[in-house]
């Protein structure tokens, strides 16, 4: 492996933290910005560690709750880069609960963040690339451009015509 690659493993990062009163709501679950917060800092940790520089979030796609997360429950953030482009990179993550005392772990969301490796200057600079190994991380890997297409014709720097992999599901 080059200088210029890096697993997709390399970046992995696992963050915890135990859901506290002061971070719920009155139903007792984990309030959705606390948690954001947290994901933002697991993400940004698998960024850095994959390019070795300042990295800053771009953007942030969808976040869906699927269970909330209870007062007294172990949260469990796993982070890792999917892709690099020129100097961007795509991090996912899988936020899971954890019931200590029932020993039930599950599932609350997961989400994909986008980071930008700034250099010295504050200028953007070149991420090594991503090589994905597992089964997983290929799936990742490969359907991290369109992700990136559409996170970019929502934010008006692409036209939907000039989507390649896009327009390829859809013809």
């Amino acid at each position: 492996m080059s200088n210029k690659s890096k697993t997709a493993a390399n970046s992995f990062t696992t963050m915890s933290e135990l859901v506290l009163p002061g971070e719920t709501n009155t139903l007792g679950n984990l309030m959705g910005g606390k948690l954001m917060y947290w994901m933002d800092i697991a993400a940004g940790i698998a960024a850095q560690k994959h390019c070795n520089t300042v990295a800053v979030t771009a953007s942030v796609d969808n976040i869906s709750f699927s269970n909330p997360i209870k007062l007294g429950d172990l949260l469990t953030i796993e982070s890792k880069v999917t892709r690099s482009f020129n100097s961007s990179m795509e991090v996912h993550l899988q936020v899971w609960g954890e019931d200590l005392r029932a020993q039930h772990r599950y599932l609350s969301n997961e989400a994909y963040f986008t980071f930008v490796s700034l250099g010295a200057n504050g200028r953007p600079y070149t991420v090594p690339e991503v090589i994905p190994e597992t089964e997983q991380e290929i799936e990742r890997f490969n359907g991290a451009l369109r992700r990136r297409q559409l996170r970019l014709i929502l934010a008006g720097k692409m036209k939907p015509e000039d989507a390649g992999e896009l327009k390829a599901l859809f013809v």
